[in-house]
């Protein structure tokens, strides 16, 4: 057994954690809409389609923002084709799923959705074959209280109060060549920077976020960054970026180790906006949204049938992306969760990609079921106790390497809630063989205790949550010895995903 011992000081903290970092992901892509978030007619939903066995589960997630309606659909998609009485919309082809969208589902319901459930909407508009006066109709028709065409189109579409949208996206991915429309760096900025324009002269009071790189695998990762924040540093308020990570080697150690990744890749985002934030002598420092990210096995997926078989292609609403998550993939997801809190001085908003069927924590049937998938758990428990002000911390953790690079075999993070007087810690433990034994120093805090131990732990990587059997991997509560809560410590089983709560002065 190895022994570790963690230091915390009340006023050694890293920033407070924005409620933002736990926002997610609803996009036109598969089955993440239709038949994931609205289904009119199944057994669980309301008069207007919204299905509440889902909802019900996202509340556990504790969403705070959504980002709508994409992603890659966003750069082909007409907000238009998506307002005024259901049965008069247009069918469209989407370019970037190769998919029939039957705009069913459009910002008038996804507002209604948001609403119902409490979720803060981020959108997304289109800077692929969209324009910048297109933008300013689609926020003009949101926004605007009435006494223009398009606010009283809304008005006349049953919606009388605006939508009041105040978080947009100015497009998705325009590094990338998969883009519809992709633009390089430099014509970004000039369409970014005239929309921005439009956007604000509409409604001041608004948040812009700008692309970032898409991944650090991008030959154009971080000249791309540094391109757009010099050219729009003063009319953005957030650069976004994405990653996906998967296991390219195949072994578990390398891909426990994403976290790594993930950090450097925030970095040298960090460090390239603060080079630009010098050169342009700015007083503002930028903050990043980390707004698509998760695990995505993208080789040997089913779904890639779907774009080599032609026969299928332009369904409505097909299966495609419907990963299957693994607890190896749990044990990741929640190393990347603790990357998420440790950087969140800069890294304010993130959005999981997706939030039903597609890549995501919730999977549905059509007419049918819906379940959690085992990287519902660790996002659950950080998203409900990683509420307050993380906590930096002193700790020899030992390191191997991996092919990201020296990685510590513990990742954790903690967070103080002042309002509970708790305090959250969280950690993987990547060693297959070894348990660690943890013990928190924490006297700078004054009488404390532990409360419990959660944690998800097994011996089967790829075992899988089913809708036969939904419940193989789920988090178990480790008994406390009184020893153990007295002198605050706790034991990490190998290959586990842990939540300590401590209560303070209780």
């Amino acid at each position: 057994m190895t022994h570790l011992k963690f230091l915390f000081q009340k006023e050694n903290y890293i920033d407070a954690v924005d409620p933002a970092l736990y926002g997610s992901f609803i996009e036109h892509i598969g089955r993440a809409v239709y038949s994931g978030i609205y289904e009119p007619g199944h057994k669980s939903s309301d008069e207007k389609g919204y299905r509440e066995d889902v909802a019900k589960l996202i509340k556990e997630l504790n969403i705070s923002t959504v980002r709508y309606p994409g992603g890659n659909f966003v750069s082909g998609y007409h907000w238009r084709d998506g307002i005024g009485p259901q049965d008069q919309r247009p069918v469209r082809l989407d370019y970037a799923w190769l998919t029939k969208e039957t705009n069913q589902f459009g910002i008038h319901e996804f507002a209604e959705w948001a609403e119902k459930n409490s979720i803060t909407p981020m959108i997304a508009v289109n800077l692929g074959t969209g324009t910048p006066q297109e933008a300013g109709y689609f926020i003009e028709y949101c926004n605007v209280k009435e006494g223009t065409t398009l606010s009283n189109l809304r008005q006349q579409h049953g919606r009388y109060k605006p939508y009041g949208f105040k978080l947009w996206c100015l497009g998705n991915e325009m590094d990338g060549a998969w883009q519809t429309c992709h633009l390089d760096a430099e014509d970004y900025v000039k369409k970014a920077r005239e929309t921005a324009k439009i956007l604000r002269w509409v409604d001041r009071d608004i948040k812009l976020v700008a692309c970032g790189s898409s991944s650090s695998l991008q030959h154009t990762f971080p000249e791309w960054d540094r391109i757009v924040l010099e050219g729009l540093y003063e009319q953005i308020d957030y650069l976004s970026c994405h990653h996906y990570f998967e296991n390219r080697t195949g072994n578990p150690q390398d891909f426990l180790a994403s976290f790594v990744q993930m950090d450097n890749f925030i970095h040298t985002i960090v460090a390239t906006a603060d080079y630009v934030k010098a050169k342009l002598r700015s007083k503002k420092t930028m903050m990043i949204s980390f707004d698509e990210w998760n695990i995505w096995s993208i080789d040997g997926e089913p779904w890639q049938d779907y774009f080599t078989d032609h026969k299928r292609l332009y369904e409505v609403a097909p299966p495609i992306l419907e990963q299957r998550y693994t607890f190896l993939d749990a044990l990741v997801f929640g190393g990347l969760m603790c990357s998420l809190i440790n950087h969140c001085d800069r890294v304010k908003m993130a959005s999981l990609a997706q939030l039903v069927n597609v890549i995501a924590p919730i999977l549905t049937q059509p007419g049918g079921e819906a379940i959690k998938q085992t990287i519902f758990w660790p996002f659950q428990m950080v998203s409900q106790f990683g509420r307050g002000v993380a906590l930096r911390y002193f700790a020899r953790v030992p390191v191997i390497d991996t092919v990201h690079g020296a990685s510590k075999t513990i990742q954790s993070a903690a967070v103080f809630n002042e309002e509970t007087q708790q305090i959250a810690f969280f950690a993987l433990n990547t060693d297959p063989e070894k348990a660690f034994d943890v013990t928190f120093n924490l006297e700078d805090f004054g009488v404390t205790s532990i409360e419990r131990h959660v944690a998800l732990y097994g011996e089967d990587l790829d075992a899988c949550n089913t809708f036969e059997q939904p419940d193989n991997v789920i988090p178990k509560i480790l008994p406390l010895s009184d020893e153990g809560r007295i002198n605050k410590q706790v034991s990490l089983p190998p290959l586990s995903w842990n939540m300590v709560v401590l209560n303070v002065n209780q």
